[in-house]
């Protein structure tokens, strides 16, 4: 299934947030814990090149705490500066501010010494839909000041938020690249619900996520659908096990694929299948796809 999802407000985004870019002088990303390399989106890099930046691995109590660990010293050896936080808890955003000032410590010291006084840092955040930045926002500043909501396109302008007498953060809406290069990165964007699940093959989108599970994370199947899930090495036996064991039959007693699709990922997205990462860091999961199947 090859996934892309590009609507054109996110054009439209992407260009303000380069014209905006000029504004500010720390760049915040927010990437999703599960799968941190899926959820970078290629753009900022390439517009953020001038700027300090800091990438924010949210989700992390959904995420396989050891796989989130190892992603945040992959980015800080590729010279970003790091944090694994929940959004949702302020006592993980507690040291935020001081990796703020840390980031902008050159930036304070160059204009210092032109003798120039930067009495107000400025920081973007930037990131892909659904990844949580008006949640970090809110939870950040103490009070409820961006618009949230557990789909993609919540946010669809900027807005500029005060921190503190001495930061301001501009929220940005969500936004994808035009073209995925690499089939893998569709499927986790769509699993975790970065991408509109009406676009969607949901069946054949959960048959992936299932023979995921099965090689990297079986217990995870067995704490929730049951013991006899054990041992099983394929998907669509698995598939049509919860099927039955969750009572998802059709007349006749077939599987019903698609109510028993909607439930697994309902299941993953809100943590009850347990703390799950989609890849590591510069690992290939492009082994999971069927045998001769080729990225675009």
């Amino acid at each position: 299934m090859k996934i892309q999802w590009y609507p054109g407000h996110m054009a439209k985004a992407k260009r303000s947030i380069r014209n905006d870019l000029q504004l500010v002088d720390l760049v915040i990303e927010l990437l999703d814990s599960r799968c941190p390399e899926s959820t970078r989106n290629p753009d900022i890099d390439s517009f953020s090149r001038d700027k300090a930046r800091i990438m924010l691995l949210n989700k992390a109590d959904l995420a396989d705490r050891e796989t989130t660990r190892a992603f945040s010293d992959y980015f800080r050896a590729k010279g970003f500066y790091s944090m694994e936080i929940d959004a949702r808890s302020t006592a993980s955003l507690k040291r935020l501010s001081a990796l703020i000032d840390e980031a902008c410590a050159p930036i304070v010291e160059r204009n210092r010494r032109r003798g120039i006084q930067t009495p107000i840092l400025r920081a973007m955040v930037l990131g892909i839909p659904n990844v949580g930045k008006s949640t970090f926002i809110n939870s950040f500043v103490g009070k409820s000041v961006a618009r949230t909501g557990n789909k993609p396109g919540v946010t669809r302008g900027n807005q500029w938020i005060k921190l503190n007498p001495h930061v301001q953060l501009l929220d940005t809406p969500g936004i994808t690249w035009p073209k995925f290069e690499r089939e893998i990165v569709g499927m986790n964007l769509a699993i975790i619900g970065s991408i509109n699940d009406q676009i969607l093959n949901i069946d054949e989108l959960v048959f992936y996520l299932i023979k995921y599970l099965v090689r990297y994370y079986p217990e995870a199947l067995v704490r929730r659908y049951g013991e006899s899930l054990r041992g099983m090495e394929e998907a669509l036996p698995v598939f049509e096990e919860i099927a039955r064991r969750r009572g998802c039959m059709k007349k006749g007693g077939n599987p019903d694929y698609t109510k028993t699709a909607r439930l697994v990922l309902d299941d993953f997205r809100s943590g009850r299948l347990g703390s799950i990462t989609l890849e590591q860091p510069m690992h290939d999961l492009d082994a999971l796809k069927p045998t001769g199947e080729q990225d675009a």
